[in-house]
């Protein structure tokens, strides 16, 4: 009897520890302040959307919110292509205002007959909603600039809107996951649109009159596209801007991945696997990435920079257990 008592009293502790654990790594974390849930799984951020087509992701976009001495900038998120503010960034902006952020997440590009699929539009017009809406942003908080997170066609798009609109000089960090410098190969597809220019007579125009009404997007991103050639006359990193990139090897839609890389005294560049070789995360869910998560939080905080844990990220489906207190 005694030996059963003293081993209830060394058993129940340690059953008592396991339970809490699995129970904080099984749910979706909260802040310390408990003010946002944070899933990193990406089908959360997609049955969020269409339950609420269109809808803003949690603690993002209360144009109540005044940027901090600490957080003295708010954090615009800028999503990919075919995605929403919503079911992109269903992590990152809840994270972000649990850490004390002002975030504003756009919906931009989107077409009349698929309003709820963005980034459609050619992004020389996407780019004009952009400065419409970080405009909104600084006169609704009063800052003077703000930190860009954006995501796929959210590391390109806003480029076009610092490089020819005048964007830069609100912009202070930029923060790139799967970042298109250089545009996209996709199965070689840039090679073909290149050599189709170039000797199939009138294929610019006919190609430019098919997508517009479809995905003027689309095509600007490939490699050696007349919008990439544009883009990049002027070079790469702008001067008084911070990059980041984050890159992941198992891109299957930024091809080469190393088109996310630049080599200036103002980038700084991550390899998820680099970092963390569990990390399997594909295009589309590094934003759902609590590896990547924590390369953003140290970009846009870099005093308060915190060791990148090293977590298995699943291709398609995200973080399932997250780091306790990111």
């Amino acid at each position: 009897m005694r030996v059963r008592l003293v081993q209830m009293r060394v058993v129940a502790p340690l059953l008592l520890a396991l339970t809490v654990l699995l129970g904080v790594w099984g749910t979706p974390a909260a802040s310390a302040a408990g003010s946002y849930p944070v899933t990193y799984r990406f089908a959360d951020g997609i049955a969020a959307n269409a339950q609420d087509p269109g809808g803003s992701p949690p603690g993002a976009n209360n144009w109540s919110c005044k940027p901090s001495s600490a957080h003295p900038r708010p954090v615009v998120l800028v999503h990919g292509l075919l995605a929403t503010a919503q079911d992109n960034w269903y992590t990152m902006a809840p994270l972000l205002a649990n850490h004390g952020y002002c975030v504003f997440a756009i919906t931009y590009g989107t077409n009349s007959g698929q309003p709820y699929n963005g980034g459609m539009l050619d992004m020389e017009t996407s780019a004009l909603q952009m400065k419409a809406f970080v405009q909104h942003v600084l006169q609704a908080t009063g800052a003077r600039k703000v930190d860009l997170v954006g995501h796929s066609e959210g590391t390109v798009m806003p480029r076009y809107w610092m490089e020819f609109l005048g964007g830069a000089r609100y912009v202070a960090h930029y923060v790139m996951l799967t970042p298109i410098w250089h545009g996209t190969e996709f199965y070689g597809a840039a090679t073909l649109s290149q050599l189709a220019y170039e000797y199939v007579p009138g294929y610019g125009p006919q190609s430019e009159s098919f997508w517009d009404s479809r995905c003027g997007s689309c095509p600007e991103f490939l490699t050696g596209s007349p919008f990439m050639q544009q883009l990049n006359s002027r070079g790469f990193a702008l001067p008084g801007v911070q990059y980041t990139d984050v890159m992941t090897r198992y891109d299957e839609t930024v091809m080469p991945y190393t088109s996310g890389y630049v080599a200036a005294p103002n980038v700084t560049n991550f390899v998820l696997q680099d970092q963390c070789p569990l990390d399997l995360t594909d295009h589309a869910t590094v934003a759902y990435d609590a590896v990547a998560a924590q390369d953003m939080l140290n970009a846009l905080d870099p005093m308060h920079a915190k060791p990148v844990p090293c977590v298995a990220v699943v291709p398609g489906y995200g973080t399932p257990v997250p780091p306790p207190g990111q």
